[in-house]
């Protein structure tokens, strides 16, 4: 996006970029499975080094079990890895997930605050957790940026940055407010099956003509 790779950005090219992607998903949305504010809190902090299709399996038998804070408390660390033995660093998760359903009994009456500070202080919540909530629960703006988008933005020319915030704050700068809401969700969709690690497939992509990349595939 740019020339020759160069990393000039231009609003036209964003405002194009951005356009083309709302024209062939117009709605997007997380492919986590949930029903309430608090399951996805909990699914999104089971995702970390993990994929959504095994976050979804796990949750399918853990959430009917326990659907809020109060019942994931109950049935206690233990009783939460028994569902997710399958996700990878489980009893991490398992342990995060109980002291996180804890605070939220004892500190917010067994609701998911809508607040950045209070969402980053729950075990197992960091600032992309904290972003997914806010943007998925709750309508907010924010740049999730995960593997996917961190990729997308730094491989087109998109939003360049070093690190995960770096690109986040650059992506806020940048992208017109129309697309902010569900701009995340888009570069996330892009990343997984189009624009992927070890070989985009150019050829599908329908956002080709705003990348830098110079030497493409035609990969499908």
């Amino acid at each position: 996006m740019g020339n020759e790779g160069t990393g000039d950005v231009t609003p036209d090219r964003i405002e194009r970029f951005f356009a083309t992607l709302r024209e062939a998903n117009p709605h997007p949305e997380t492919e986590l499975a949930f029903t309430s504010v608090f399951e996805l809190l909990a699914a999104v902090l089971l995702s970390a080094q993990a994929t959504d299709a095994s976050v979804n399996k796990a949750t399918r038998t853990l959430f009917a079990a326990a659907p809020t804070p109060q019942a994931m408390l109950a049935l206690g660390e233990d009783g939460i890895a028994a569902h997710i033995r399958t996700i990878g660093l489980y009893r991490t998760k398992a342990r995060h997930l109980a002291q996180t359903c804890r605070l939220l009994v004892e500190r917010h009456g067994g609701q998911v605050p809508r607040d950045r500070a209070a969402l980053e202080a729950l075990p197992g919540v960091g600032r992309k957790t904290a972003n997914v909530v806010l943007n998925v629960a709750f309508g907010e703006p924010t740049m999730a940026v995960d593997t996917h988008i961190f990729r997308v933005s730094n491989r087109t020319g998109l939003a360049r940055g070093a690190t995960p915030l770096a690109v986040e704050q650059a992506l806020l700068q940048r992208v017109p407010d129309a697309y902010r809401v569900d701009a995340h969700h888009w570069l996330i969709l892009h990343g997984r099956y189009i624009c992927q690690a070890r070989r985009p497939r150019c050829g599908a992509c329908r956002v080709r003509p705003w990348c830098e990349v110079e030497a493409k595939t035609d990969a499908v």
